[in-house]
């Protein structure tokens, strides 16, 4: 289903009352029609569509937003990697609960390794948004939030099969008693390898995965505390079918990646009597991977972590947050070949400042600023505005803007491809963190007409600039080297999102325009693996808590290749629909891709051998038509 940002909900009542949601995202205490910063809500509505058609994994969840293409890195694999207004993955922050989690070496397999059914929404800041959650936030932010237990205990569970070979069983528990409560999040995700095209190559590989996620709820009389545990394992075996089936007998090609993820979480929040909060966060979290290919591995184990203190604040005309945080990171690498090893350790340490001001009846200003000191590449500063304009009472303005950066690090899409393998360590003194600066611009409007129809329109434009773009180049015929050959890139374009509702109709519709651009002293040349132009269109007709049936229409333009060629543009269809059953259960089918777009049908997914094949660019889907369908239940 379409997203909707956070103005256009405020607008989405009709004859019912709107339920509040609140942002955690920005933390500030007003509601959510008065935040200057424009967010986008996928609420539990849309992440319960989603969780249908994948519960494995949050995939689709966002690539069918408006904005936001979530690109396949490996062909084998099914990597992953989110790209917000055209930029690469390792610009956006991904965060759980406002912590992040997910980045670094864990980056490449984290889309495919969290499962919807435990997420309450998620929130979507595009564009420099720093001043709150560090430099890494260049093209956006994406943050998960999760569950808690609700006033009456719960037992959900979710049973689902695709015709991929896929099976997904899933169950959500929550109890609370008095000032006490909790939640487990139990998934167990498999699947056999699927060969679609008849290649010789899975384009979804064979993986079986274990998730437990239980977290522990303590009410006080002025204190909320929340600690919680995550611990996901995975065995991941893509490449030749021959390989994977079992034959040995002759050598083929084959991606082997074992992974083991353990975090936790802690948040503590304190009232205090002049009506202040004093909120305590800390998360740890350790990733190890082992990745294998012919004649060679790679292996290492991330532990990295987040430390921050904040105070929120607020009068009549002002909401403010002051606060410090920490974040560490250390990367070990198993074997390093000489002269090869990767390890490293870094540490940032940063001051914030927000505030939230109504200037007048019509105009708010949220302003802020950030200072961070890294360990290897100085200190940045980096100040951050957002204006709102109430044009009217269903037309809203805002502009936004800020500053941002990123150090360099090993674990690109880039260096994902190769497997991290044949890859120079970084030197410090030939490298520059990447700056960044950009803006954004939007307005909301809102049309009621008769018989119970509404529209809720949103246009959107941006631009972002990053000077000293990191990227990978050859070095000699068999090692590579992280340099900055480019003086910059930017990214510019438009979104456009709609909304038609009536009786029991909706209709969204989303476009965007995606201009990216890489400059440097040999003149101006297109990013690769962009669509220029996405639509994004689903109809839905509901009953709620009886039947819904949805047709998804999705196209992508043109992308340019490594080659210097363009991938050819497509459309891909998709039918979903539900049936409530009882108040116990539900059941769910679904037709993903009927038209079986794939880009093994336009054209040959590798060159060489099935021992030595090399890759073409991934443009469209390797999986093509799947069916999917199951039962939830709630008992």
């Amino acid at each position: 289903m379409g997203t909707l940002s956070i103005s256009e909900i405020s607008f989405a009542q009709h004859d019912e009352e709107l339920e509040e949601i609140l942002v955690t995202s920005t933390r500030t205490r007003r509601s959510f029609e008065n935040q200057p910063t424009r967010v986008e809500i996928l609420g539990g509505e849309e992440i319960g569509e989603k969780a249908n058609m994948k519960p494995g994994d949050i995939r689709m969840l966002l690539n069918e937003s408006t904005g936001i293409y979530v690109q396949q890195t490996s062909a084998t694999s099914f990597n992953s990697t989110i790209r917000i207004q055209g930029l690469d993955g390792k610009y956006t922050q991904l965060l759980r609960d406002g912590m992040p989690l997910y980045g670094g070496y864990s980056g490449g397999l984290s889309l495919l390794q969290i499962a919807p059914l435990d997420l309450q929404q998620v929130e979507v800041i595009k564009g420099s948004n720093s001043t709150l959650f560090g430099g890494g936030a260049i093209a956006g932010l994406v943050n998960l939030v999760t569950r808690g237990p609700g006033s009456e205990p719960e037992n959900s569970f979710m049973l689902n099969a695709t015709s991929s070979k896929g099976i997904d069983a899933s169950g959500f528990f929550s109890r609370s008693s008095g000032n006490l409560g909790a939640t487990l999040f139990t998934s167990y995700n498999t699947s056999d390898a699927y060969d679609p095209a008849d290649n010789g190559f899975s384009a979804i590989p064979e993986f079986e995965r274990w998730t437990l996620k239980p977290r522990l709820f303590f009410e006080g009389d002025n204190s909320d505390t929340t600690m919680g545990f995550s611990l996901v394992t995975e065995d991941r075996l893509g490449g030749s079918m021959n390989y994977i089936r079992g034959s040995r007998v002759l050598p083929n090609y084959f991606e082997d990646s074992d992974t083991t993820r353990i975090s936790t979480q802690l948040e503590h929040v304190q009232r205090l009597n002049s009506g202040r909060e004093l909120v305590l966060r800390n998360s740890v979290s350790r990733f190890e991977r082992e990745l294998r290919i012919p004649g060679a591995s790679f292996g290492g184990t991330q532990t990295s972590s987040f430390s921050e203190v904040h105070m929120l604040g607020s009068n009549s005309s002002m909401d403010w947050v002051v606060g410090a945080n920490l974040w560490t990171e250390d990367f070990e690498q198993d074997n390093p070949l000489p002269g090869l090893s990767q390890d490293f350790n870094s540490h940032t340490f940063g001051l914030f400042a927000q505030s939230t001001a109504s200037l007048s009846d019509r105009w708010m200003l949220e302003s802020g600023l950030r200072i961070d000191h890294a360990s290897a590449y100085g200190s940045f500063v980096l100040p951050r505005i957002s204006l709102m304009y109430n044009v009217a009472d269903d037309t809203t303005l805002r502009i936004g803007g800020g500053l941002g950066y990123k150090e360099p690090t090993l674990f690109t899409e880039e260096s994902e491809a190769l497997q991290f393998l044949n890859i120079l360590p970084f030197n410090e003194d030939q490298l520059d963190a990447e700056q960044s600066a950009g803006v954004n611009v939007d307005l909301n409007q809102s049309f009621e007409f008769s018989n119970g129809v509404s529209l809720n329109l949103n246009a959107l434009i941006f631009y972002t600039r990053v000077d000293d773009p990191l990227q990978l180049v050859i070095q000699s015929p068999d090692q590579y080297a992280f340099a900055q050959p480019q003086d910059y890139l930017d990214a510019k374009g438009t979104e456009i999102n709609a909304a038609w509702f009536w009786n029991d109709f909706k209709l969204f519709f989303g476009y965007t325009h995606t201009d990216v651009e890489e400059h440097g002293p040999g003149g101006t040349s297109e990013s690769r693996l962009i669509p220029e132009d996405r639509v994004n269109t689903v109809f839905v007709y509901e009953r709620e808590d009886d039947f819904r049936i949805g047709l998804e229409a999705y196209y992508f333009g043109q992308q340019a290749l490594t080659d210097g060629s363009r991938g050819r543009d497509y459309w891909i269809f998709g039918l979903m629909m539900e049936k409530v059953v009882s108040d116990d259960y539900s059941v769910f089918l679904n037709f993903e891709n009927f038209t079986d777009t794939r880009q093994t049908r336009y054209e040959e997914i590798y060159s060489g051998t099935l021992v030595n094949p090399m890759f073409n660019d991934i443009f469209a889907p390797l999986d093509g038509y799947v069916i999917n369908g199951g039962i939830k239940l709630r008992l």
